[in-house]
């Protein structure tokens, strides 16, 4: 089915503001995939603690957000220095959907030619930490991305490992912090605590439109509870009348001044992957 091209409003950018598929909520990565969203619906019975609603708001997003199978996108990485230099690489993206599991996923660099073939594979997990597993051509080697260097930079963006694993319901605690305006929209402000000691965030707190289910802002804390980044996401469009995805997402690092922006383009739903493109061995034949 063809992708409803009515994109949803842009927040209105100002000095403070620089999934999601199966049972997972928050950014792409980050990803990837990418890009869930949660309600502010009305209290049902008895008034909740603003620890349950946030919670319930998740799962109701994650709930949302089942059934898409697989998808695969193109991807364009714009990063950016604090003097304003720029470097461009493009990138193949695909997510396979895990029944009772967190999805499998996996980024492949095209350009430029030095970081070609490099691959990231993440087996997201529901109640562990995700695996993930980084192909370097050069060496002919896969590497495992171990606890202690998920909060390191991905490819030298922005985005760390970490935002590049799709996170899930069980990995965070929630609080619904209060409603308020964004833009022409009203959006619900959760507050989310990573449960992973190993996190290189203490909490995030995420703006999500309360009409659609989008996350259109998350800021992440580092574990001194320092403000180290804001996400922001834009120009939504729906596929298959059900599943909302941003075509950008622009990562600020607000002790660097650096940035990263991912565009992504050609989102094809229900391409008949298979688990077998989502392995180790995989990686090798990456091409």
């Amino acid at each position: 089915m063809s992708p409803n091209h009515n994109a949803a409003p842009r927040w209105p950018f100002d000095h403070t503001w620089s999934k999601r598929q199966g049972r997972r909520v928050g950014s792409i990565s980050v990803l990837i995939a990418a890009l869930a969203c949660y309600s502010s619906t009305s209290v049902r019975g008895q008034e909740e603690t603003p620890q349950d609603k946030g919670l319930r708001i998740a799962q109701e997003a994650s709930a949302r957000n089942e059934g898409f199978e697989d998808f695969t996108a193109g991807l364009t990485m714009l990063l950016r220095d604090r003097h304003g230099r720029e470097s461009v690489r493009q990138m193949r993206f695909k997510v396979l959907e895990v029944s009772g599991d967190g999805d499998k996923s996996l980024f492949v660099f095209d350009q430029p030619r030095d970081v070609r073939g490099t691959a990231l594979l993440t087996h997201g997990h529901a109640n562990t930490r995700d695996d993930q597993w980084l192909y370097l051509p050069a060496l002919k080697r896969v590497k495992r991305i171990n606890a202690s260097t998920r909060s390191g930079s991905f490819m030298g963006s922005e985005f760390s490992y970490e935002d590049m694993s799709p996170p899930e319901v069980e990995e965070s605690t929630y609080k619904y912090l209060r409603d308020e305006p964004c833009g022409d929209l009203t959006c619900t402000v959760i507050e989310q605590v990573p449960l992973d000691e190993k996190s290189g965030y203490s909490r995030k707190v995420v703006w999500q439109d309360t009409g659609e289910l989008r996350t259109l802002k998350m800021e992440l804390y580092d574990r001194k509870d320092s403000h180290l980044k804001t996400l922001t996401f834009a120009d939504y469009r729906l596929y298959l009348d059900q599943y909302w995805r941003a075509q950008e997402q622009t990562m600020v690092n607000h002790l660097t001044g650096a940035s990263t922006v991912l565009k992504w383009t050609d989102f094809q739903f229900r391409t008949n992957l298979d688990d077998s493109e989502f392995t180790q061995t995989a990686l090798r034949r990456v091409r």
